[in-house]
């Protein structure tokens, strides 16, 4: 697996049962997901987006004090994998999102290839992807289409990834999807030609905590239940 730099750290960010047995997995490690955890009697919790992000007040105040709290009381497991886990090839974020959608990976770019693409076999209407999406995601993307009404060559990066548009368009792609969008993306999109969709930080990035849950199952035998706590963002 390619090095990087990451935000937080990756793997047992809390210690709690010293065996696991039940798995829980959900997106982020919210007080509405831990207690969704503790109701389920799960002893690990599995996130995309833990705790302990470079650049946050270290002190244990407030809500932060609050899901700690809860966490260590019911002696829970609190493992988090952030940009390990959407680069993974088998059950990371990108490749999850791509094979829901038939996209298959014919390439990768961006720091530790964490951004992919993939060609049509023949051109497809900016509408149908965008509805394709829709479909998958189960709500509407923000489509800035900038000019670009067929899509050949389509490149994504779930999450907070906006800022890898000009490296979609360096690598040829004529759409580039992604979960945030800034101010800036908009115009940086209409002047480089290329589409770009804002899908839902939260809703691209809920398939690959779940892929890895079922791989425990199947690897360790552990119970595994998916818990989504819904962001519009």
């Amino acid at each position: 697996m390619p090095r990087f730099k990451d935000y937080c750290p990756n793997g047992l960010q809390v210690e709690g049962s010293p065996r696991v047995s039940s798995v829980v997995s959900g997106v982020t490690a919210s007080l509405a997901l831990i207690r969704g955890a503790v109701r389920a009697g799960a002893d690990t919790l599995l996130v995309h987006h833990g705790w302990f992000w470079r650049g946050e007040d270290p002190r244990i105040l407030g809500p932060r004090r609050e899901r700690l709290a809860l966490v260590l009381a019911h002696r829970l497991n609190l493992f988090a994998y952030h940009l390990p886990l959407d680069v993974h090839p088998e059950v990371g974020n990108n490749s999850q999102l791509g094979a829901r959608l038939g996209w298959g990976v014919a390439g990768r770019f961006g720091e530790a290839g964490l951004g992919c693409w993939h060609d049509f076999d023949a051109p497809r209407p900016l509408a149908a992807v965008a509805g394709a999406l829709a479909g998958v995601l189960q709500r509407e993307p923000l489509v800035i289409a900038a000019g670009r009404r067929r899509i050949r060559r389509i490149a994504w990066c779930t999450g907070a990834a906006q800022d890898m548009l000009q490296q979609a368009a360096d690598v040829g792609a004529d759409a580039f999807v992604s979960g945030e969008i800034s101010e800036r993306t908009t115009h940086l999109a209409r002047e480089l030609g290329v589409a770009y969709l804002a899908a839902g930080h939260h809703a691209t990035e809920r398939f690959g905590v779940q892929a890895l849950g079922e791989h425990l199952v199947q690897a360790f035998g552990v119970s595994h239940r998916f818990i989504d706590d819904p962001n519009p963002v």
